[in-house]
């Protein structure tokens, strides 16, 4: 065997297995582009399989035979116009020109078994012309396009190109018959690299494509730490669908989820579609959804009253892939192509890993938002805390200043029988000392909050520091009522202890109506020191009380005109609570009032 022949044999061999290959894919997807792949590469095959047959049992061929071999290498020029069109876009002058000089070619053939001359020059210049436009239609395709389209138009262009140069080499041997073996030996070189180009182009094997995407994909990976560092949000998703687009060869958008509006919103609107998507028909809403990749070979059949937008975008096929971050759903990404045959069947597996990765680089920008956050946060409070701490020390000496002042008017007045100015002294001191209380609330939650609460614990009774507190005078003393045990033995700061369970007492007092009991219970229970405090008040909401130990935190049936207060009293019971070792809660049913629990470490006095 020559190596003209060992070259003739690999190229047939080879379009046979491409014709098989692509007739297997139309038969399991018949797209339009999968059907036109198939009907080029079978003609190749038929006429090749034929013409071994033919060579084999030395018969001359049949006239039918022939002649429809013959309608099939002229028609391969059309097919490749039609290959085009369905990857890009053919004008329809040309479409309708091919159609009408294949038409032409079918005619002259059959009229003229033994061609002229000038009939066979003039079909090879139809091939070799139709074969170039073809392949400058693929080349301008290959311009427009990026990553794998790229490269795979640049293939078929190149065999476009090599096909249409063989054809015409071919076309020469017959009017230079002793340049036979040297056109016939650089026909089959260049059939040979015509059938490989076009198999790169049509039918790229899958590892091939994970080559030609892999620069691609390491870029986005090496880049995996830089994105979410970029200032915004909508310029990581920019940067995110240029790499995608690159990766799959086609244009890339990426949809966040907008929890507030419930929509998937695009940073990079499409003409002729919605930039926000709600819950619909659209394939990338169904993918969030559902939480799966989606493959639509056509978009506008798939989802007819938006055809016309598709259209204008220029869609017609759609990948689409959810980016979700474990259980959170983050948005979709979608690629988008002019034609159904720029996606291979496992680009959508190439999709999800895009789109986790985008998932990766969104959620890493989201704990970094986080993170500034809640350093913000921290900062706004250590300054909130400096604010808080210097003004209530700074109202600390004058308010004692006034309360001493009005104590000593009101003995005065006392004093001198003035009694019609006793009302309104009453009133000023009660008010003063009020405001007092609010400014030492004040410095123990900053002293809480700085982890500098002082606290003094030594031997004593919890039932008799309750016992104390109702000793103080208050209005609505009488409605407090306290049942004891006996004796409550263990370690406590009386001063703190008195202030947590004045402060209980005021709230259940405050809360709840005149006429109705409050009612203090002390008791030992599980070694513990146990307290509780209960009213017939307006209750607390069930979705506040996991919160009403917060600072600055108030339940939300609180009417601020009505009840007075800024919301630290129980966040200082929780602090005195733990600081003592001990824990607080609160169990309540609105309208019907609400009891306070503390538990305390009981120990023994000696």
């Amino acid at each position: 065997m020559t190596a003209v022949e060992l070259i003739q044999l690999v190229s047939q061999v080879v379009w046979v297995a491409l014709g098989v290959i692509t007739v297997v894919r139309a038969i399991r997807q018949p797209s339009r582009a999968n059907v036109d792949i198939a009907l080029f590469f079978a003609g190749l095959a038929f006429v090749t399989v034929e013409g071994r047959i033919a060579a084999a049992i030395e018969l001359p061929a049949a006239p039918l035979l022939t002649f429809l071999v013959r309608v099939i290498v002229v028609a391969l020029p059309y097919l490749l116009i039609r290959l085009a069109h369905d990857f890009g876009s053919v004008a329809l002058p040309v479409r309708r020109a091919a159609e009408i000089l294949l038409a032409a070619s079918v005619v002259a053939m059959a009229v003229f078994p033994d061609l002229p001359a000038q009939l066979t020059l003039s079909i090879v210049a139809y091939f070799v012309v139709f074969s170039l436009y073809a392949a400058v239609s693929f080349i301008r395709l290959a311009s427009r396009s990026h990553g794998v389209t790229r490269r795979r138009m640049h293939a078929v262009a190149w065999g476009s190109y090599l096909l249409g140069i063989a054809i015409l080499i071919a076309g020469v041997a017959i009017f230079a018959p002793a340049l036979g073996d040297l056109t016939r030996a650089v026909t089959q070189i260049l059939a040979l690299a015509s059938s490989l180009s076009y198999a790169v182009g049509f039918v790229p094997p899958t590892g091939l494509r994970r080559y030609w995407q892999l620069p691609e994909i390491r870029d986005l990976a090496r880049r995996v730490s830089e994105l979410p560092r970029l200032p915004t949000t909508e310029a990581i998703v920019r940067e995110l669908e240029k790499d995608a687009g690159r990766a799959l060869g086609a244009g890339a958008a990426i949809g966040i989820w907008d929890e507030s509006t419930g929509a998937l919103r695009f940073a990079s609107p499409l003409d002729g579609l919605p930039n926000e998507i709600q819950p619909s028909a659209f394939p990338s809403w169904r993918s969030f959804t559902e939480q799966r990749p989606l493959h639509i070979a056509d978009a506008a059949a798939a989802l007819p009253e938006r055809a016309e937008g598709y259209r204008r975008s220029n869609i017609r096929s759609l990948l689409v892939a959810p980016i979700t971050a474990g259980e959170r759903r983050l948005g979709v990404l979608v690629a988008y192509a002019p034609s159904e045959p720029i996606f291979a069947e496992d680009d959508i597996d190439l999709a999800v890993l895009l789109a986790q990765q985008a998932a990766v680089i969104l959620e890493s920008r989201d704990l970094i938002d986080e993170a500034a956050g809640v350093r913000a946060e921290a900062e706004a409070a250590r300054l909130k805390e400096d604010f808080v701490s210097a003004a209530a020390h700074d109202l600390k000496t004058p308010l004692t200043t006034i309360v001493a002042q009005a104590q000593l008017l009101e003995l005065r007045a006392q004093r001198a029988g003035r009694t019609d100015e006793l009302p309104g002294l009453g009133r000023l001191l009660r008010e003063t000392e009020r405001l007092a209380r609010l400014v030492d609330e004040l410095l123990d939650a900053s002293r809480l909050e700085r982890g500098a609460f002082p606290l003094h614990p030594e031997p004593g009774d919890l039932a008799t520091i309750a016992r104390s507190v109702l000793t103080r005078e208050r209005a609505g003393s009488e409605r407090v009522e306290l049942e004891s045990d006996g004796a409550v033995p263990g370690l406590y700061d009386p001063e703190r202890i008195a202030q947590l369970i004045d402060n209980l007492v005021e709230n259940a007092l405050k809360y709840s109506p005149d006429g109705t009991s409050v009612r203090i219970r002390v008791w030992r229970a599980d070694g513990s020191a146990r307290l509780a405090v209960t009213d017939q008040g307006i209750g607390i909401p069930r979705e506040d009380l996991p919160h009403v130990f917060d600072r600055f935190r108030r339940a939300s049936n609180v009417d601020a005109r009505r009840f007075a207060g800024i919301g630290l009293g129980l966040y200082i019971c929780r602090g005195i609570v733990e600081q003592h070792g001990g824990r607080i809660w609160a169990e309540s049913v609105p309208g019907r009032g609400t009891t306070f629990h503390l538990a305390l470490p009981s120990e023994s006095a000696g």
